[in-house]
């Protein structure tokens, strides 16, 4: 089955990076769709977070050369219709917390009635509960350190951009 994982990934993280390497060992296809709102000025342009979602999958020993992940951007619209488009049943999500759960099980039972898209929800590892996208950019701003919570294709561009 061909599966799609959504995201803003800006940046990705170890804890997106950890839920795309598990869809990866259970599904044939997986999309990583790197869903662009035009609406939100971003830290990385679309390319360029898709760029380094690769540069994360080759550096990581669980998806190195794995042929069954793709990577794609999404310039908006719904994401039903993207999945429709692609012939993809599902989507995964990662969910860290209980908070993650309240806010995507709306949107699922929203895109499971307007076009029977299922949503399969993977538990995030532990590990990186604590770790958004936004706390990342946020911290690495404040001059913190984010050695481990972010690939380090992330950390170097996130470094050079300074």
């Amino acid at each position: 089955m061909k599966v799609v994982c959504p995201g803003s990934y800006d940046p990705i993280t170890m804890g997106h990076l950890d839920v795309i390497a598990r869809s990866a060992r259970l599904f044939d296809e997986v999309v990583v769709a790197v869903v662009h709102n035009p609406k939100k000025s971003g830290r990385f342009d679309p390319q360029a977070r898709a760029d380094l979602i690769r540069r994360s999958l080759d550096e990581d020993e669980r998806t190195q050369g794995a042929e069954n992940i793709v990577i794609d951007t999404v310039a908006g619209g719904l994401l039903v219709d993207y999945c429709t488009s692609i012939d993809a049943p599902a989507v995964v999500k990662g969910l860290r917390s209980g908070t993650d759960f309240a806010y995507e099980l709306p949107m699922a039972l929203m895109n499971k009635h307007l076009s029977e898209l299922e949503t399969i929800f993977v538990p995030g590892n532990p590990e990186f509960e604590h770790v958004s996208s936004s706390l990342i950019k946020e911290v690495h701003a404040g001059g913190g350190d984010i050695t481990g919570l972010v690939p380090n294709a992330v950390l170097t561009a996130l470094n050079a951009g300074d």
